[in-house]
């Protein structure tokens, strides 16, 4: 799933100090998940910025509203009845539902409300760790089913760097060494030799490097003509 940080508070307060009347709007999808978009976080975050205005001297109106998904045009449109109540929205999505609901309503103005981080996962309760960059070209199948773009430090292809110790990387020692649990794995699998060969380069064209991706379904879009 996508893992996002709600931003602090100073710096939303910042981008609504001109407007009287906001919209909290939440997202039911990942940042659900990771406890920053959902309803609950909206609420809190409308009850917060209520207070910190008081303090200022400087009321503010603030609704909630929490949509499935911001990251489809059929949802992001189920505010258009109210979205010209508010001066502006502060998108509890990930970086994707401001820029949707920016497309969708071009006069009006959206504030992110979150910080975007990584896709990942649960490790353990209220604790998400990055699991995988996107690159378009999925090989984990050749590394015991770990990632070295997305976990190694240096996002090393061909063997570790020779600089973990005791598996620790050592740019982060709250992280463990992939290479290392990679080589661990394949040798209590007796599979070792599966990582002696010399592997091709990655074919980086479906990374982020060539601009905005786009995924097409074609039998999705033959079955709406």
């Amino acid at each position: 799933m996508i893992v996002a940080d709600r931003k602090p508070i100073q710096e939303i307060l910042a981008m609504i100090k001109a407007d009287k009347k906001i919209l909290i709007l939440g997202c039911k999808g990942c940042v659900t998940v990771c406890n920053v978009g959902g309803v609950k976080e909206s609420e809190i975050l409308a009850s917060t910025l209520k207070i910190a205005r008081k303090q200022q001297g400087n009321d503010i109106d603030i609704d909630v509203r929490v949509l499935e998904r911001q990251c489809d045009n059929e949802y992001v449109a189920q505010i258009k009845d109210i979205v010209n109540d508010y001066e502006s929205v502060v998108s509890l999505a990930c970086g994707v539902g401001p820029q949707f609901l920016s497309e969708m309503y071009r006069g009006k103005k959206f504030y992110p409300g979150v910080n975007t981080t990584f896709f990942g996962g649960a490790v353990q309760h209220g604790i998400w760790e990055e699991r995988c960059a996107g690159c378009g070209t999925c090989s984990i199948h050749d590394f015991g089913g770990f990632c070295p773009i997305a976990r190694c430090a240096k996002s090393l292809l061909h063997g570790p760097c020779g600089g973990s110790s005791k598996g620790i990387c050592e740019v982060n020692p709250d992280t463990i060494c992939v290479w290392d649990a990679i080589v661990t794995k394949k040798m209590e699998a007796g599979e070792i030799e599966d990582l002696m060969g010399v592997k091709g380069f990655k074919d980086w064209r479906t990374s982020r490097d060539g601009g905005p991706r786009r995924s097409i379904r074609e039998e999705l879009i033959q079955g709406n003509i």
